[in-house]
């Protein structure tokens, strides 16, 4: 009988590598340490009203192919029924051939719903719609019964420093919950005073949940603490920052104190002056990290809101953002080597955005090793466009020639969806189809303990120990 397309060994492409899966890694938990997945639904354990509700709502990178292929604005993001926007995803699907959209779909599929003897097409969406939503109203398909069905331990979500967490007070209080959820810290905005408007209005929110009043820069910097110090009492171990490019001009504190004063009283930075604040906020927030004994995670590269009229259509996060061609090397070393220079360089994780840069990622961990923490700085897991076949055996070969793979901490969804969990699949098997095709070519050693416990620990065990999570 002909195998379907989603099937065991799916992507395992020898013996070797399909053992090495098996035994050792699709049975590890997942933690998922960044994500955008959000709170509240874990709090509340919603069951999602249906299949576009739980799988298109939000999702940039299904957007982007739906308008590449012509789908009219009303079906991706527009007033059209949850159906018609399904509809009009599943008529999309076939010519995603290639796209790892086309794979993660029918993995998506297969997990949770079980779904693998049809293709998704505009044939098949009628049963696949009707079969789907029967069990996302089943209590074992809610948010947290998807968490259990992937085995998740742990989800980092990622959170504005004015957020009360009340989701996250709400869900540490309960008893007998099977994974763990923590915050994230995410500044971004603290640092965006070229928005004038947007960015005084964040100050305002900060103010409000710091309970004080902001009038200085150092006032801002004592209202971050605060919040620093909140998101860690509920058990928050990393920032996150999406940066184009890392900041690390030199500055005054009498310059950073002149620009925060300028800047809160509604005139317009330059742009000198925009990359000195960042510099110092980005210096500011790794000290706080280092301090609290947090991970500090960099996305770097992404070209954000590159189409204007949709920017002010839709807003942020809607699938205009692309790869950038910033220079990265200088600014990155100055900052960490600045933290490092005061030995207040925090355990750091680098994501990069441009496959350009893989070797430049992968090198520059090298230089701020200092023996005290196995793996202290991490070269990430392929992000964004770079999460696919191609962007993770790239990302593994960099990271094998120029530092050391046994360390890495695995992958992350990133997604805002609860159906991603199979990008850890997906992700174990390319790992895995790699060590494989090495063992039989003999390039490394035929010992299924030696690279059986490797692969168990990039699965699982390494970002569990390298984050501190409690499971």
């Amino acid at each position: 009988m002909k195998k379907p397309f989603i099937h065991e060994d799916f992507l395992l492409h020898n013996d070797t590598a399909s053992e090495l899966f098996h035994e050792f890694s699709e049975e590890q938990p997942i933690i998922d340490y960044h994500c955008h997945l959000p709170p509240d639904q874990i709090a509340k354990d919603i069951n999602f009203r249906n299949l576009t509700h739980i799988w298109l709502d939000g999702d940039h990178y299904k957007w982007r192919a739906l308008r590449s292929c012509g789908v009219d604005e009303k079906y991706i993001t527009g007033n059209a029924t949850d159906k018609e926007k399904f509809f009009a995803w599943a008529e999309t699907v076939p010519k995603t051939l290639r796209n790892p959209l086309y794979h993660w779909t029918h993995m998506e599929l297969n997990h949770p719903f079980g779904i693998t003897d049809r293709l998704l097409n505009g044939e098949t969406a009628e049963s696949i719609w009707e079969e789907c939503n029967e069990m996302l109203a089943q209590p074992g398909f809610s948010v947290r019964g998807l968490l259990k069905k992937s085995r998740v331990k742990v989800v980092g979500t990622t959170d504005d420093p004015t957020d009360s967490l009340k989701h996250h007070i709400a869900f540490k209080e309960e008893e007998g919950t099977e994974c763990i959820m923590v915050p994230t810290f995410r500044p971004d905005r603290g640092m965006e005073i070229e928005n004038g408007d947007e960015f005084r209005a964040w100050v305002q929110k900060l103010e409000n949940a710091a309970g004080m009043n902001i009038t200085t820069y150092s006032q801002f910097i004592e209202a971050l603490k605060k919040r620093h110090d909140f998101f860690d009492s509920l058990g928050c171990k990393a920032s996150d920052h999406g940066v184009d490019r890392p900041y690390a001009d030199p500055y005054t504190e009498k310059e950073i104190r002149t620009i925060f004063t300028k800047v809160m009283a509604g005139k317009v930075p330059d742009e000198s002056e925009v990359r000195k604040f960042k510099s110092a906020f980005l210096y500011e927030c790794g000290l706080m990290d280092h301090e609290k004994g947090w991970v500090f995670q960099f996305h770097i590269g992404a070209l954000r809101n590159n189409n204007t009229r949709k920017l002010n259509e839709l807003g942020r996060d809607t699938g205009f953002d692309s790869m950038g061609d910033f220079l990265i090397g200088e600014k990155l070393s100055a900052l960490l080597d600045r933290l490092d220079q005061e030995d207040r360089l925090p355990r750091v994780v680098l994501y990069n955005n441009n496959p350009r840069d893989n070797e430049l990622f992968a090198t520059m961990i090298g230089n701020f090793q200092d023996g005290t923490i196995p793996g202290k700085l991490q070269y990430g897991p392929p992000w964004w466009f770079l999460d696919q076949i191609d962007g993770i055996e790239k990302q593994v070969e960099a990271l094998s020639n120029m530092g050391i793979l046994s360390l890495f901490i695995g992958m992350t969804t990133d997604s805002r969806s609860f159906l991603s969990f199979p990008r850890h699949d997906y992700f174990r098997r390319i790992l895995c189809n790699i060590l494989g095709d090495d063992i039989e070519r003999g390039l490394i050693p035929n010992d299924r303990l030696l690279v059986g416990k490797m692969i168990e620990n990039i699965s699982y065990h390494n970002s569990v120990n390298f984050f501190r999570f409690d499971v």
